[in-house]
C-alpha cells in the first residue's frame, strides 16, 4: 500500500521552525498526498503559517511543555495518535538531539524500528531510504517490511527547503498521555552560542581551516576571510580535536553538514569524514600545498599552494576592493 500520509516532527525555534523541518516538509510533499506536522512549545500554533507554506495541511500542537525536554511528551503524544488509529504511514524526524530522543522513545513505546542517518528518500509502495556508509564513499538502501508507521530520522541538508505556496495549516491539539517517570528531566538553563555573521549550517559561504594552518593562531586568517565574504568559519575535525576551535565550527560526518554556494577548504587534506559534510556544496575551492590531497577530487577549483601565502594575499585583494 502506497504511503498516503506523512507526519513531520517540526522542531520550534524562537523565530519559527528549524531549517531542517522545512526541508523535511518539502520532501514529504513529493512522497505522500497528505503532509502534517507535529510541534510543541508555548507558541506552537504560531508556526501554522510557515508549516502550511511548506506543505502541511494540519499542525498537531502538543502545547507548552514548560521546562521538560521534548522527548517524552512529544513521543507520548504521537504514540497516542498511532494507538488510536489516527496516526500517519510514516514519520520524518530531524537528526538532532531532540529529534533522536523523540525517535528512540517513540520506537520503544510503539515497538517500531527506526531507520537513522538518512540522506535520501524514494517513494512508492513504501519509503526506500538512502544511507551513506564507509565515510560517505558508499550509499546503501533500506526499507521497512513490517506493519505500522515507519520512523525515519533524516540528516540536515539532505533536501532543499522549497515553499509550496499553501495557506496556513489548521491547528489541532495533540494530547500527551501518562508519562509516568519518563518526564523527570528538566532544562535548568540554556546556552546560546556567541557568534557574528551567519550560522555555519545556513551560510552562503563557508571558509574552513584544517591542520595545514600549522597552529591555532593562524585560524584568525579563516575568520577574517569568512567575515570579508559575509560567510561563516568552519573547521576540520583535526583542529577541533586539537582544541584550536570549538566543536560548533566542525564540518563533517561528526560535525555539521553544510551546503553553501561556496565552500573554501584551506589546509584540509580531504578525509572522507570531512567531505561527507561539505561535498554537496555548489562550488568547492580547495587550497593545499599537496597536489595529491584527496580534497582536490571534489574541488571545482584547486589551488596548489601554501595557505600561509595564499590566504593573506586573498585577504589583501578583498580588502583592496
Amino acid at each position: 500500500m502506497a504511503i498516503s500520509k506523512i507526519w513531520v516532527v517540526a522542531e520550534p525555534t524562537d523565530s519559527g521552525l528549524t531549517t531542517t523541518t522545512l526541508e523535511l516538509l518539502s520532501a514529504a510533499r513529493s512522497l505522500a498526498g497528505t503532509v502534517e506536522a507535529v510541534t510543541w512549545g508555548p507558541n506552537g500554533a504560531a508556526s501554522a503559517t510557515v508549516a502550511g507554506e511548506y506543505g502541511a495541511t494540519v499542525l498537531h500542537d502538543v502545547g507548552d511543555i514548560g521546562t521538560s525536554l521534548p522527548g517524552a511528551p512529544v513521543a507520548s503524544a504521537i504514540a497516542g495518535a498511532i494507538a488510536a488509529g489516527n496516526g500517519p504511514d510514516a514519520i520524518l524526524i530531524p537528526t538532532s538531539g531532540d529529534g533522536r530522543d523523540i525517535a528512540g522513545r517513540l520506537s520503544a513505546k510503539c515497538d517500531l524500528p527506526v531507520l537513522t542517518n538518512i540522506t535520501g528518500l524514494v517513494g512508492g509502495d513504501s519509503l526506500t531510504t538512502e544511507h551513506p556508509v564507509f565515510g560517505g564513499t558508499k550509499i546503501v538502501s533500506a526499507r521497512f517490511t513490517g506493519t505500522g508507521p515507519g520512523i525515519f530520522v533524516v540528516r540536515a541538508k539532505s533536501f532543499a527547503p522549497e515553499p509550496s505556496g499553501g495557506g496556513a495549516a489548521s491547528v489541532s491539539p495533540l494530547a500527551v498521555g501518562d508519562l509516568g517517570n519518563t518526564n523527570s528531566s528538566v532544562v535548568v538553563s540554556r546556552h546560546v552560542e556567541e557568534r557574528t555573521g551567519p550560522k555555519l549550517d545556513e551560510a552562503p559561504v563557508v571558509v574552513s581551516g584544517g591542520r595545514g594552518l600549522g597552529e591555532a593562531s593562524n585560524y584568525a586568517l579563516i575568520e577574517e576571510l569568512a567575515k570579508l565574504l559575509n560567510g561563516a568559519p568552519g573547521a576540520s575535525r583535526a583542529i577541533v580535536d586539537a582544541g584550536w576551535v570549538p566543536y560548533a565550527n566542525q564540518v563533517g560526518q561528526t560535525g555539521k553538514t553544510v551546503k553553501p554556494d561556496v565552500y573554501l577548504a584551506c589546509g584540509i587534506s580531504g578525509a572522507t569524514q570531512h567531505m561527507v559534510g561539505m561535498k554537496g556544496s555548489k562550488n568547492i575551492i580547495a587550497i593545499n600545498k599537496d597536489a595529491d590531497a584527496p580534497i582536490f577530487t571534489v574541488a571545482d577549483l584547486g589551488i596548489v599552494g601554501d595557505v600561509h601565502k595564499v590566504l593573506p594575499a586573498l585577504i589583501e585583494a578583498l580588502k583592496s576592493r
